[in-house]
């Protein structure tokens, strides 16, 4: 007979009690408790146990006993514990309490069960992730010829910061936008725009310490932010503005606590571009609260419709900026993880925090050298993305059929993207009675072979969003699109 876990009794009293994981979480929010979507789902699908302030606010919310909900196996404390095996005893090590609000549903739960799924032999359509190799999309051949030329070269490490070719190159990128007061120390290369952000935020933030982030958001800056020891507060995003963010409600989440504002422009979820009277009113709210400006602009040369990129900091000369940007999206080679980040503007108020991003730098050696040897290469010449990005191109192309399908089927609306490769449609929560954003997933996962993030993977508190890539050609998109539509002509929660 199988041993009964925790997230068996678990269930059992969520069922009892009819309370399902966003009853819970929003009971924990309004009695002060920290209780995240991920965390919940952790503890449903049996990964882990909670600690015991969490399971005695579990147990209470649940109207059951804490002792039998607990069971008999061990309880985190963030300690070592020990445990009985065979008549010995077992040491047994717990993940950081770190973690414990730390959210990236990017991979998270439903991908778990796609996993699941795949092994079990079942053919996944994956639109969960900005990944273009699996598409079709092939890097440059320029790109691979210098890279192949160059590789006996990159065998030892590169300085801390990168290669002198490769910061050149991304100093006179930087020139070309318009960002003021840059030199080449000034630029720091590294595995991917991903692991720069993890260093930014690590070097900046004590704990406490508050940054204000869009809602929705590319999760990792909450995690990095939360994982650094400070407080993510997330400003809205409007839906009704084309998603631009909403300025008065930006204003009024700054406190003598807030060090920096972070923008993602153009935007993951939304596909939006934020024109430069917006960046202006941003700009003006960092210099009258002396805030930091962090710029993620990976998705810069992924542009439709004749718009133009404005970098936020060549709006700012006076502020300190630091600004984002790589080649994984533009030149389709996520794999080789290669992104930088530019410190701008007014340094001197930065000079101690560019000293601990100088040491967490030198901590992990240097990035890719192989990738780096390619960047001026890459960013010199013709720009073979922007032909994907015209009538007739992928993604332009792409981007109308799934925004029209979409928004055809009866529930579901949009914002048309102007950048980028993501749609983040809306769901009638009213009409499918959806009140968890996440099952919504599992539930299309499992029904229909679809993967694709829930909204609420990108902090946003409503579960009424998801984001579809919509990377794959025309013609699995529209297989993609009709298995939707049937999904959402049946499903109910």
């Amino acid at each position: 007979m199988t041993k009964e876990t925790f997230a068996d009794r678990l269930k059992c009293a969520m069922e009892r009690t009819g309370r399902k994981q966003v009853d819970l979480i929003r009971m924990a929010g309004e009695r002060g408790v920290k209780l995240g979507k991920s965390q919940m789902s952790q503890y449903v699908s049996g990964k882990t146990i909670p600690r015991p302030d969490m399971l005695r606010f579990l147990a209470e919310a649940l109207e059951t006993d804490e002792e039998w909900l607990g069971g008999n196996e061990s309880v985190g404390t963030g300690q070592e514990e020990s445990r009985t095996q065979g008549g010995k005893s077992m040491r047994e090590f717990q993940k950081s309490t770190k973690l414990d609000n730390v959210l990236y549903d990017v991979r998270g739960p439903v991908v778990d069960e796609a996993s699941r799924m795949e092994e079990a032999g079942m053919q996944i359509l994956k639109l969960n992730i900005g990944n273009p190799a699996p598409f079709g999309f092939r890097t440059p051949d320029e790109v691979i010829y210098d890279m192949r030329q160059q590789l006996t070269e990159c065998e030892g490490y590169s300085s801390a910061n990168g290669l002198f070719s490769a910061r050149k190159a991304i100093m006179q990128y930087a020139q070309l936008k318009g960002i003021p007061n840059v030199s080449i120390e000034d630029i720091y290369t590294g595995n991917g725009v991903s692991e720069l952000i993890n260093l930014s935020m690590s070097a900046l933030l004590n704990d406490g310490d508050e940054i204000l982030i869009p809602s929705p958001d590319y999760p990792l800056w909450t995690a990095c932010a939360t994982l650094a020891g400070g407080k993510a507060v997330h400003y809205i995003c409007d839906e009704q503005a084309e998603w631009y963010p909403d300025i008065e409600d930006m204003k009024k989440k700054i406190t003598d606590r807030t060090k920096a504002i972070v923008i993602i422009n153009p935007n993951n979820p939304t596909g939006a571009l934020y024109p430069q009277e917006i960046l202006q009113q941003i700009v003006d709210i960092a210099r009258e609260h002396q805030l930091i400006l962090f710029s993620d602009e990976i998705y810069d040369r992924l542009v439709m419709d004749g718009k133009e990129h404005v970098s936020i900091a060549s709006l700012a000369p006076d502020l300190f900026c630091v600004t984002f940007s790589g080649l994984s999206k533009s030149h389709m080679i996520a794999g080789f993880r290669i992104g930088w980040m530019v410190l701008s503007g007014n340094k001197q108020i930065a000079r101690d925090y560019i000293e601990g991003i100088k040491m967490l730098s030198n901590m992990r050696l240097c990035s890719n050298v192989p990738a780096q040897s390619i960047v001026q290469t890459a960013l010199g010449g013709h720009q073979s993305v922007k032909d994907y990005l015209v009538p007739g191109g992928r993604i332009y192309d792409q981007r109308e059929f799934i925004y029209k399908a979409l928004t055809d089927i009866p529930g579901i609306s949009a914002v048309k993207p102007k950048a980028a490769f993501y749609l983040f449609p809306k769901i009638d929560v009213k009409k499918f009675h959806i009140t968890d954003d996440e099952k919504f997933a599992l539930d299309l996962l499992r029904d229909k072979k679809i993967l694709l993030i829930h909204g609420g993977g990108f902090n946003w508190k409503q579960p009424d969003h998801f984001r579809v890539v919509y990377l794959p050609r025309v013609e699995v998109l529209k297989e993609a699109a009709k298995s939707m539509a049937d999904f959402f002509s049946y499903y109910h929660q």
